[in-house]
């Protein structure tokens, strides 16, 4: 039987999810791509954001698997770093506005958390305190996660902003074989070490 508590997962995961991706649209747009607004990816309505495996049969696997955390992903804003203002740099401040949001959000939703325990009615606000603890944790999940220095995550991208061109070049060339080495990392328990480290401490200090 799936632990009912896992629906409270729902919406905190989708707002993570859509204003992850959504900031590095606006971001872009702001520093000279109109990519992301051409392709109607500047909304915060889920469907747009919808990825068939990352938002919609990850999650499902996971609540089947009782897992305790929600964990998945929406479908990448599409961003042209050739037509950013200054491409080097710009692309680090496009990358980096996904994570800057989350950390955002983590820190909203712990102020919502605190805000919902002066709710005098216990039906309202016993599933609303749970919604907002899940909320950070699932932020703090994806900020972290995501600067992961690797490509295609946002850590990678930051980082190929920081190296010198040649090197920044050979760096790009494992992009296609990122996502593989991400797999691996957490076959050997990099999202343990995530958790451990970052978000338990962080959720601590919020909540």
């Amino acid at each position: 039987m799936i632990n009912p508590q896992i629906f409270l997962m729902i919406v905190p995961f989708l707002v993570a999810v859509v204003f992850h991706e959504v900031s590095h649209g606006y971001v872009a747009y702001k520093l000279g791509d109109n990519t992301a607004k051409f392709a109607g990816r500047l909304t915060l309505n889920p469907i747009a954001h919808i990825d068939i495996f990352g938002t919609l049969i990850l999650p499902a696997l996971l609540l089947l698997a009782h897992s305790p955390v929600m964990f998945g992903w929406a479908k990448p804003v599409p961003v042209n770093f050739f037509n950013l203002r200054n491409p080097k740099r710009d692309s680090a401040f496009v990358a980096a506005a996904g994570p800057i949001t989350n950390l955002i959000l983590a820190v909203i939703f712990a102020v919502l958390y605190h805000i919902s325990f002066l709710i005098p009615v216990e039906a309202i606000a016993q599933p609303l305190v749970l919604s907002c603890a899940y909320g950070v944790e699932i932020n703090l999940i994806f900020a972290f996660f995501n600067l992961i220095p690797i490509l295609p995550l946002d850590g990678g991208r930051i980082l190929a902003a920081f190296l010198p061109p040649q090197m920044a070049y050979k760096f790009s060339r494992i992009e296609p074989y990122g996502i593989y080495i991400v797999i691996g990392l957490l076959f050997f328990g990099i999202f343990n070490v995530i958790y451990a480290w970052f978000v338990i401490p962080l959720a601590s200090m919020l909540l």
